[in-house]
């Protein structure tokens, strides 16, 4: 007797094979039969003209404070994502002293845009070491969720504010390497650690693992060499800026300690910067070089971002803008008034030291969202470039203009600059190589800034009714066994007897994801921006239904995966 029998789907498994026919066979939370299958069932789903994948897996997010006022991870699980990947940036919840518990809240709303009042109201901070933590996960969660272990975290715990400070002396470094070793063997999934200048705490001081010395980064990822089943993560300037030599150096480096591959996040192509996207490129062809493994994340659609005058953005990191944003409110709005300062910023956000950054200086291209003022009436869905030839004005005082009549509080979205044809068939080149994978979503994170979460349907809506860059079975294979595997995955990421049953079941016909709107849902009555599903119409984890009829069921089917008894370890080239 089967638990679940889903019959008469279109099959892809997930290898890249063509997608065929077949029943599906469930029963104690794994796949035990595909084809044509006889068996009685508890639960029978009818998928004739539906496809059947394994779940998908999202290798960077920021869920691991989320999923204590959202279990299901719904952000992303209403899309097919069966596991998720936290931890990433440097950035974890553990270990933590009580002490740290407000230092920690406040980095993390404002270096991942998660609201403070959630933050505060939603998670309850009830542990101190990184087995604890997962503990008040255990059984508690919708989704298969592992995390890595923040080098910021471990930092913080040993050294306390001087994390923030100065570089830790040997014997610091000695109990770091001790401390992570014991945050792994509880189920960590490896070390993730940044170095980018855009990171800053709620002090506005750089977060503690960019004062780390070199040495102290490489002893932290000798230490994951010694655990099965664990990786490395990395962010750096050169995700922004291009990566300068030593950056390059240090990520070859970083492999070779661990005997691990290295993922970071992330690669923007765009055909107008083809020198920087194939710089970038170059560092994961100088890890391989030298025997270790260096692989880009990068995401498959545009993410629309909204920007702000008012709360922290990227408009914040353009440069020298810092001395005029962080100003006080009343202060800052008198400096954008100043036809002085307003060259001045224009002029600054232009300098080749913006990187990636300066997309966002194409004012005119700045399309209008929600405004909260009597002169701003009607102007919502309108372009800066529009209103200004209207205004007889330039395209930088009249996008100025218009958030000083509110206050700052203005919501901008910038619209895509890189959606040419030249940036797409450079993505789709970039999708075929193997040191590059599919991921970057930072869904949990940046809650009312962007939306990744659902890059998933809208991929596969992409592929199979826009623009088709590839066909449906290698797409699945991209967003399932290529980041199984990556990651070292135990039996998840290929629909196959014997694979856990995280499944989705989905409508080809009108996969995607809804338009984006921001509610106010999140503990405390903060906002996010939120896009439900289309064509999503079941998905499981290990074989319970946590999505059914394209809504969220309630179930908590999800286990904690940790290194060494659910992933396995994957060796770079010069492993032994």
């Amino acid at each position: 007797m089967l638990d679940l029998l889903i019959r008469g789907g279109t099959v892809v498994d997930g290898t890249g094979a063509t997608g065929r026919r077949a029943d599906v066979g469930v029963r104690a939370g794994r796949i035990v039969a595909v084809g044509d299958i006889d068996d009685e069932a508890s639960e029978t789903v009818d998928a004739t003209d539906l496809v059947v994948t394994p779940g998908f897996v999202d290798p960077h997010t920021h869920y691991d404070a989320q999923l204590f006022w959202d279990p299901g991870a719904t952000s992303s699980s209403m899309h097919g994502v069966t596991t998720i990947l936290g931890g990433n940036c440097g950035f974890t919840l553990a270990p933590l002293d009580a002490r740290d518990a407000d230092y920690t809240r406040r980095m993390m709303a404002k270096v991942e845009g998660m609201p403070l009042k959630a933050l505060e109201d939603g998670v309850p901070w009830s542990w101190s070491s990184f087995a604890e933590y997962l503990s008040a996960l255990d059984g508690n969660i919708g989704v298969n969720a592992g995390f890595l272990v923040g080098h910021c975290a471990i930092r913080r715990k040993v050294m306390g504010a001087e994390a923030v400070e100065r570089e830790a002396t040997d014997d610091e470094v000695a109990t770091m390497t001790a401390l992570l070793a014991e945050c792994i063997d509880a189920g960590g999934l490896g070390f993730s650690t940044t170095l980018s200048f855009t990171h800053s705490d709620g002090d506005g001081r750089p977060v503690a693992s960019r004062v780390a010395s070199s040495d102290e980064v490489l002893a932290l990822c000798a230490a994951v060499r010694a655990h099965e089943g664990t990786t490395l993560e990395y962010v750096t300037d050169g995700c922004l800026r291009g990566f300068r030599p030593d950056e390059v150096d240090l990520m070859a480096e970083m492999s070779l300690a661990a005997r691990r591959p290295l993922n970071w996040n992330v690669l923007t192509i765009d055909s107008k910067e083809p020198d920087r996207y194939r710089e970038q490129l170059a560092a994961n062809a100088n890890a391989a070089a030298r025997g270790g493994r260096s692989v880009a994340l990068t995401m498959p659609v545009l993410i629309e971002m909204n920007m702000s005058f008012l709360n922290y953005c990227a408009l914040f990191m353009l440069p020298d803008w810092a001395s005029v944003m962080n100003l006080p409110v009343p202060e800052r709005m008198a400096k954008l008034r100043d036809p002085e300062v307003r060259r001045f910023l224009d002029e600054s956000a232009r300098s080749p030291e913006a990187g990636v950054i300066a997309r966002l200086t194409s004012w005119g291209r700045y399309m209008l969202g929600d405004t909260y003022s009597a002169a701003n009436e009607g102007l919502k869905g309108r372009r800066i470039d529009d209103l200004a030839k209207e205004r007889g004005n330039g395209v930088f005082d009249t996008l100025l203009d218009v958030v000083l009549e509110d206050d700052l509080r203005t919501v901008l979205w910038p619209l895509p600059t890189d959606s040419d044809d030249e940036s797409w068939q450079l993505r789709k080149d970039a999708w075929a190589r193997d040191d590059v994978l599919l991921g970057g979503s930072d869904a949990g994170a940046h809650l009312d800034r962007m939306c990744g979460a659902p890059y998933t349907s809208r991929f596969l809506a992409d592929c199979i009714r826009g623009r088709r860059l590839v066909p449906l079975e290698r797409a699945v294979q991209m967003i399932t066994q290529a980041p199984a595997e990556l990651f070292g995955l135990r039996d998840r990421g290929v629909l196959a007897e014997g694979a856990y049953a995280d499944l989705v079941v989905f409508d080809a016909d009108t996969i995607d994801m809804e338009d984006v709107t921001l509610v106010y849902d999140l503990p405390g009555g903060e906002k996010r921006l939120a896009a439900g599903s289309k064509g999503v119409e079941r998905v499981y984890v290990n074989g319970r239904a946590i999505v059914a009829d394209g809504a969220a069921t309630g179930e908590l089917p999800g286990q904690v995966l940790r290194s060494g008894r659910d992933t396995r370890t994957v060796l770079v080239p010069a492993g032994p």
